[in-house]
């Protein structure tokens, strides 16, 4: 895990935003709807909880054992242990039953934090059994912090994004507004609150800024629940599309349009996985994602 170092610049908005979709579609493709949500209820702060009464060593083996349990990781064993290091944390992915995850020496005295690093590493062992994996070191980690947040774990990374004025301090690779939206749209899909769980203020305004973006992808066209705006823009391309077969579609628009043997059709994204959906030119329709299975009321 890196982006650890106290006194980094965090960086903010949405860079990664492409990269963190396309991980919830492989997320829902490599588990299924129903794998998902066996997901269904988060890891609880309680099981997290780190005091500095706690024994350093079975205090973390205590949350790395509960973090196992909820991620199903049945038969894994993690061994944890403490040194210098440039990272947050790493972890040593082998064919098991024991995996050695090494954290920062930092994390000695900064122990409410720990749950949130042995997430990240222990959400890359459950990757590692999945067989799921982006090309590339940074693509991979964004994939990694992205399904530890949708599974249920990563509200711990978001918690651990702390700034003022004199130092800041940030987990995993994903922006703190990035983190938000993944847990936002986790908690849209399983109706769940995060909020209450922040000790961080910055966390919680992080996840605002979020969720604002998740409940934007409900609001776009060809979907009913799009804004004025959108869907006179939506009309205009889709006369567009019909007089002029065969035109590229916008790169800034989510939606594009295909001339086939059916006459015109529409893809765009669905709103809760970001599998594309196609589907043809004709007024209003209720459609239902063949991924994760979504009841979408378009206007196309």
């Amino acid at each position: 895990m890196g982006n650890g170092s106290p006194g980094t610049p965090v960086v903010h908005g949405f860079p990664h935003l492409d990269t963190v979709r396309s991980a919830i579609t492989a997320l829902y493709r490599r588990l299924s709807p129903d794998g998902v949500h066996t997901y269904g209820t988060s890891l609880v702060p309680a099981d997290a909880a780190f005091s500095d009464a706690d024994d350093l060593h079975l205090g973390a083996q205590r949350v790395a054992r509960a973090l196992v349990q909820h991620l199903r990781l049945p038969d894994a064993r993690m061994v944890v242990g403490f040194r210098t290091m440039e990272h947050a944390a790493s972890v040593e992915l082998t064919a098991g039953p024991e995996y050695f995850i090494e954290l920062n020496d930092r994390f000695r005295t900064h122990r409410r934090d720990i749950g949130a690093a042995l997430a990240h590493e222990i959400t890359h062992v459950l990757l590692h059994r999945l067989g799921l994996e982006f090309p590339g070191t940074r693509a991979n980690e964004i994939l990694t912090d992205t399904v530890t947040t949708y599974l249920g774990a990563g509200w711990l990374l978001l918690d651990a994004f702390r700034e003022d004025a004199v130092s800041r301090q940030k987990l995993g690779y994903l922006t703190p507004e990035e983190f938000g939206y993944v847990l936002a749209k986790r908690a849209l899909v399983f109706d769940e609150d995060p909020s209450p769980w922040f000790t961080s203020p910055q966390a919680y305004t992080a996840y605002t800024k979020g969720r604002a973006q998740a409940l934007h992808d409900l609001r776009r066209p060809p979907l009913t629940a799009a804004g004025r705006s959108g869907r006179r823009r939506y009309a205009k391309d889709r006369r567009y599309a019909q007089d002029h077969p065969g035109t590229v579609a916008d790169p800034g628009v989510p939606y594009a349009f295909e001339t086939g043997g059916e006459g015109l059709r529409v893809s765009f994204p669905c709103p809760t996985c970001h599998q594309r959906i196609r589907l043809p030119v004709r007024g209003r329709v209720t459609a239902r994602c063949g991924l994760c299975r979504t009841r979408l009321e378009c206007d196309t």
